[in-house]
């Protein structure tokens, strides 16, 4: 947030301040660009049960002989007579794997071709985030009043609906009991820490693309606090609304309730809806009002993942009309989205949520603050942050930006690595070819760090080797406040301010390092 309200630039525009690391904004950029084709895909899901939640009774809560089969049982039967008890599937389940998705068993044999109603939910979900944006990226901020207070009354209402259920209380407390043992495995650090990006749009750049329209002086401290303790308080207050409902649904089953937790797709279209469905009055409004929050979450979602996007080209080629570019952006987006509405599309989604979602952006977050603490210097940072806001930093984010969060990362991300199990479909590993794909995103999004730093090194001058990277590890003169008087004050403060060869980043650390050789060298051949 600090660099983009400090350059008004994008998250690639930003690495002017060191462009030897410019490839970690367009990897990025393309994981970003990863997240938004299948997030539009289940804002086309969420569209689809929009629609159908004008029906009566809604379509999920009783087993319709076209799409279920025998084991589909619903609340009214009795299932301790059931020759299938323990093996039953609620009608919310099955309307959701063989209805809606038309779900395949595995994709050994290919993914299928696109759901017609699926791909139409799809083009419009598109079509929204296009006339969102085509005005400029800015003009989303807009449509974020509703996008962001409208949930919040939906989501109380469903927490009040769903701790009023039989079985709620057995569903809170297996949210809220810790499991103490799994503090020292791997993938649960992991998956904490990506969830934290993903929530908070860490290192994927959105953040960097809102902040750079940001106020020069506004405090962005503040708005960090904000939007962390809110995003921590929404959470819990969906996790606690969300297995007040599992704990209800695995009543109603008569099962564990480890048996109902589903993760990815399943909260939102199985277990939700479950419960919508299960309320006495007038349960189309609830649904309806359900699937309408969750479309505008989706939509002030994908159209921050979307507008970096559209802000990192608008950057390289600022003579591109802005519509122009988000018409381009939002039809191939289109076509790429159409691999999700597929009978095989959720295997692809879970495949690149991995990969493109989580696996990029923890490479590309270590990368990052280790250039911009090192590289830049993290004295400089504070030289800029103290120009901006007029606080001076304490030596507790020094220790923080410098030191504790890229070891932290880069503990967590090996201690992972050397932990690394393939994804699953159900009980089985995906397929080879599949996996293969995944590595092949990864290796495209980390492959821009070396692509552009010899890039950055060839356009610099100098007569060594040593020199072009020395330079290109020093900010380009485009670096620093946009605006003409907040320029030249800033060059003024550097100036009474100058950072010596004391600084912590990299070109001082090795040019020290070299002048200190040269000198014993000379000494010795002396």
């Amino acid at each position: 947030m600090a660099m983009g309200q400090f350059s008004s630039y994008g998250s690639v525009k930003i690495w002017e301040v060191a462009p030897i690391v410019k490839g970690i904004g367009y990897g990025q950029a393309f994981a970003t660009w990863c997240v938004v084709t299948y997030y539009t895909s289940l804002m086309a899901l969420v569209s689809f049960y929009f629609i159908a939640s004008f029906q009566s009774p809604l379509p999920w809560t009783y087993c319709d002989p076209v799409w279920a089969d025998e084991k589909c049982v619903d609340s009214t039967m009795n299932l301790t007579n059931s020759s299938i008890f323990g093996k039953s599937e609620s009608p919310s389940d099955q309307y959701f794997r063989r209805n809606v998705l038309q779900q395949i068993e595995n994709i050994d044999d290919g993914i299928g071709a696109p759901e017609w109603r699926l791909t139409v939910c799809l083009l419009f979900s598109w079509t929204v985030i296009f006339l969102i944006l085509a005005k400029g990226v800015s003009s989303s901020g807009k449509a974020a009043y509703f996008t962001a207070l409208f949930p919040y009354v939906v989501l109380l209402c469903l927490l009040v609906r769903g701790v009023t259920l039989p079985g709620a209380y057995e569903g809170i407390m297996f949210y809220i009991t810790p499991q103490w043992d799994k503090i020292l495995e791997a993938k649960v650090w992991y998956a904490a820490v990506t969830q934290c990006f993903f929530s908070l749009s860490v290192s994927f750049g959105p953040i960097v693309m809102f902040s750079s329209y940001n106020n020069f002086k506004r405090p962005i401290y503040r708005d960090s606090l904000i939007i962390t303790f809110m995003d921590t308080g929404t959470s819990l207050l969906a996790g606690v609304t969300i297995f007040a409902i599992l704990g209800h649904l695995a009543h109603e089953l008569d099962v564990d309730i480890t048996k109902v937790v589903k993760g990815g797709t399943g909260l939102a279209f199985i277990s939700y809806p479950d419960a919508i469905g299960k309320t006495d009055i007038a349960p189309q409004v609830f649904a309806l009002s359900f699937f309408l929050m969750l479309f505008t979450l989706g939509v002030g979602s994908a159209s921050s993942l979307a507008g970096c996007v559209i802000t990192v080209i608008n950057d390289d080629f600022p003579q591109w009309k802005k519509w122009k570019i988000t018409a381009v952006v939002s039809v191939i987006g289109f076509a790429c989205g159409l691999v999700y509405v597929t009978p095989g599309g959720q295997y692809i989604l879970d495949l690149v949520d991995y990969f493109g979602g989580g696996f990029i952006i923890f490479v590309m977050a270590i990368l990052q603050t280790f250039a911009v603490s090192w590289i830049y210097g993290y004295k400089k940072l504070i030289r800029d942050i103290y120009f901006m806001l007029g606080n001076k930093l304490s030596v507790y984010w020094i220790i923080e930006w410098g030191f504790f969060i890229p070891i932290s990362l880069f503990v967590i991300f090996v201690y992972s690595l050397f932990n690394y199990e393939p994804l699953k479909i159900g009980d089985n590993y995906m397929p080879a070819s599949a996996t293969a794909a995944g590595w092949v995103l990864t290796l495209i999004a980390v492959s821009q760090i070396p692509i552009w730093a010899f890039i950055a090194v060839r356009k610099q001058t100098g007569n060594t080797l040593f020199e072009k990277l020395k330079n290109a590890c020093k900010p380009t003169k485009e670096w620093g406040p946009k605006n003409p008087s907040e320029r030249q004050d800033w060059v003024q403060h550097c100036q009474k301010n100058e950072i010596d060869t004391g600084d912590n980043s990299l070109d001082f650390y090795f040019y020290q390092r070299w002048y200190q050789w040269n000198q014993r060298h000379y000494v010795v051949n002396e």
